[in-house]
């Protein structure tokens, strides 16, 4: 029997439907998986991207303030003044503080704890905390044994806390700071303002307000 060519030609399968259909199912099955891995690579490189803009803008990774910020001591000041000489410091730094000190407790995990912070201090002052509860003796930077509690408030009168006192190589308060500074870029510049001894000329707030950003 014969039949019509309409038939033959339209009514056949096509040679891509004739295909085996495990055969012809393997290029859709592929698209399929192909799109999620595609999107999946796609998403990893943003995370990557992020990380990276994370890492330049907030620095190194955060490391102990405790270790990292300030130098061990044995509780001489006057035999610290002599170091800070020797290693070609600028001064001390001392940082009042007392335990359940909220303030206190912001400062390290937020900002003394950052490589930037710690490098820069480290390279211009000798530094070291001082409980201003403790009864810990110790030696004054006149080399008078002393507790730390009396050091803090007879010589100094902190009764707030954090408080933040540079002193000079001979032992004088050169510049004092109450409390936490509001970032990490803060307190750098109150360190730019000792460093560069603008508290002879000016006050904290009118140095921060001449290196404002514009």
């Amino acid at each position: 029997m014969r039949f019509p060519d309409s038939f033959i030609f339209n009514d056949l399968p096509s040679s891509k439907m004739a295909v085996h259909p495990c055969t012809a199912h393997r290029p859709l099955k592929n698209a399929i998986f192909q799109r999620p891995a595609r999107a999946t690579m796609r998403f990893a490189a943003c995370l990557l991207a992020l990380l990276l803009v994370a890492i330049e803008a907030h620095g190194a990774a955060p490391r102990d303030a405790e270790t990292h910020f300030f130098d061990q001591t044995l509780g001489d000041f006057s035999e610290e003044l002599e170091n800070a000489r020797v290693q070609g410091k600028q001064g001390i730094l001392l940082m009042f503080e007392m335990d359940e000190c909220p303030f206190c407790h912001r400062m390290k995990t937020t900002i003394l704890n950052r490589p930037d912070i710690q490098d820069y201090f480290h390279e211009h002052f000798l530094i070291f905390p001082v409980d201003i509860e403790g009864d810990v003796d110790m030696l004054d930077f006149r080399g008078r044994e002393v507790t730390q509690k009396d050091f803090s408030f007879h010589q100094f009168r902190v009764r707030a806390t954090p408080v933040f006192g540079f002193f000079d190589l001979n032992g004088k308060l050169v510049s004092r700071y109450t409390g936490a500074t509001r970032n990490a870029a803060e307190f750098m510049l109150l360190g730019k303002y000792v460093v560069s001894k603008a508290y002879k000329k000016m006050s904290f707030s009118r140095y921060k307000h001449k290196h404002k950003p514009r």
